[in-house]
């Protein structure tokens, strides 16, 4: 198992407590949102690394930080458009946790302005929308070298949303990042049909990356995934058994284990 909260890792005591008590293995996940052309979004996912490492709590602060600056400005547009939200509203949705844009969301939903959370995003939240703030995003480069130098390993996350006009350019896109120090990426994922799995199962294969798989679950913010499943397929124990054996850590008992993204695996 790997919780990979966007930009924080505040939640990763608090999993691996939940894991042990199953008798799971677990590694510590993160997800950074990295500078890239819009409309793509890039990426990039660590796994295994020492959440303690002094680089990795600084750019997790810089990021937080940011987000806090970003939430006003947000509440801001909102109230400019008629909309009458809070930021104690928001954070009170938020429960404790980091706040994003689907908190914003709940409430405008809780609060009648819009029918079902997408329609927030698709009205005020999204990129060019009237509430829309971009956030802070580190440099592909510096994302890679903090989780590898915490001892990590990178992934890049759901390469679909890059939005790649052709074959080609996801292929330049990958490559740069490897040269950049990318070790693995995700194949498997609830936005990756089955052209898309077998275009980054090769592309593993020619850059020698490892391979790692998730469903992206979030619960009731995406009510059509599920945990444990990606369109059906469970990812192979042979990922997970990869990202061990990279980051030399012993491996899971021969039974069911649970691979970062929430998927168990067998």
């Amino acid at each position: 198992l790997a919780l990979t909260d966007h930009d924080t890792v505040a939640g990763q005591a608090e999993a691996k407590n939940v894991a042990d008590s199953f008798a799971i293995a677990y590694l510590n996940g993160i997800e950074l949102s990295a500078e890239y052309r819009s409309p793509g979004t890039l990426h990039l996912l660590g796994y295994g690394f020492n959440c303690a490492d002094p680089a990795l709590v600084k750019l997790t602060e810089e990021m937080i930080g940011a987000r806090n600056e970003r939430n006003p400005k947000i509440i801001s547009k909102l109230n400019a458009l008629g909309i009458k939200i809070t930021m104690d509203e928001v954070t009170r949705q938020a429960g404790g946790k980091v706040v994003g844009r689907p908190h914003f969301s709940d409430v405008l939903l809780n609060k009648g302005y819009v029918t079902v959370r997408k329609e927030a995003f698709d009205r005020y939240l999204g990129v060019g929308r009237p509430a829309y703030v971009g956030k802070e995003r580190v440099s592909p480069r510096r994302a890679i070298e903090v989780i590898r130098g915490a001892g990590g390993i990178v992934s890049l996350a759901h390469a679909v949303q890059l939005r790649c006009e052709n074959d080609a350019q996801l292929d330049r896109q990958a490559k740069d990042l490897v040269d950049q120090g990318l070790q693995a990426i995700e194949v498997i994922h609830s936005d990756h049909d089955e052209a898309m799995i077998a275009k980054l199962d090769a592309l593993a294969d020619r850059y020698n990356l490892l391979k790692t798989g998730g469903s992206d679950y979030h619960g009731k913010k995406k009510p059509n995934i599920g945990l444990g499943l990606v369109r059906g397929r469970r990812v192979p124990r042979a990922y997970y058994n990869a990202l061990i054996d990279r980051l030399r850590l012993p491996a899971a008992g021969s039974g069911q284990a649970t691979l970062p993204g929430g998927l168990e695996i067998q």
